[in-house]
């Protein structure tokens, strides 16, 4: 991993049956309980299509795991499983977003990962960077409907209110809104000549921090699972779908203040991810 600039800080789908949803958030530690509000089902749909936003979506590829053998907690983790293999990250990107990975499982599973940190970020708020993030990430056969799908999605005025965002999806005065993926690892599902499947295992960190927040940042845990493409010597995304989990037990913590969470997200950049 190299450290570099988060793909939202300023510089950044197997059948259609994809449904999008933010993540909850915890109670406000100085009030009652709230929940990040979702986007309207209507509005998402697309011909048939739900589409993918920031933090949440309802339905995964399903596990491709055979029934019967050994279930996952009859087996010792393996040290390869996570191990770096000393590969140095690519230096080359498009739109702030690392690309040009090898056309092998290590290649994939790295644009996989980057990919989720660009699909998460708060760039996918801002209209220029959310087209460039796009055109980056997928396809060019499926970029222009996506684009198409998700404009509609993030410039919906009751979404952007709900969440505590302006019509153009900027913070108020004083606060900031934080929408981060953090990938923890990924594993590749399926890969075969020029199509690869690779899930992403990140949390997330979503809301609005600040002093007076009435959304404050929080974290959840998803597993991205992608379908890439290799075109144009490269990898796309295809399709992109999420499930919740899995989620580690919590620590028990205290909560950072307003202050010290600003500006943590200001000063921690985001990273380049490679195996």
């Amino acid at each position: 991993m190299s450290n570099d600039d988060h793909y939202g800080g300023g510089d950044v789908g197997g059948t259609g049956q994809t449904r999008t949803r933010l993540p909850d958030s915890p109670s406000d530690p100085y009030g009652t309980p709230r929940r990040t509000p979702r986007a309207s089902r209507g509005l998402v749909t697309v011909v048939g299509v739900v589409v993918l936003l920031v933090a949440a979506i309802a339905f995964a590829n399903q596990s491709s795991d055979s029934p019967g053998g050994d279930t996952a907690s009859d087996k010792p983790p393996t040290t390869t499983s996570t191990a770096p293999t000393g590969t140095a990250p690519v230096t080359t990107k498009s739109a702030g977003i690392p690309k040009g990975f090898a056309h092998d499982e290590q290649g994939a599973q790295s644009a996989a990962a980057n990919f989720a940190v660009a699909l998460g970020s708060d760039g996918m708020f801002d209209a220029v960077r959310r087209k460039t993030i796009i055109q980056a990430v997928y396809t060019p056969d499926t970029a222009g409907a996506r684009q198409s799908e998700l404009d509609r999605l993030y410039t919906d005025q009751g979404f952007l209110a709900r969440i505590g965002l302006d019509a153009s999806g900027k913070a108020p005065k004083g606060l900031m809104f934080v929408s981060r993926t953090n990938p923890a690892g990924t594993k590749v599902e399926k890969i075969e000549g020029d199509t690869a499947t690779v899930s992403v295992w990140s949390s997330s960190l979503f809301g609005i921090a600040g002093e007076g927040s009435k959304n404050p940042v929080s974290e959840g845990w998803y597993t991205y699972t992608f379908e890439l493409r290799w075109v144009n010597d490269d990898w796309w995304v295809s399709n992109f779908a999420q499930k919740d989990g899995p989620a580690p037990v919590g620590r028990d913590q205290r909560a950072a203040s307003a202050e010290d969470m600003t500006a943590a997200v200001s000063q921690f950049g985001g990273l380049t991810y490679a195996r």
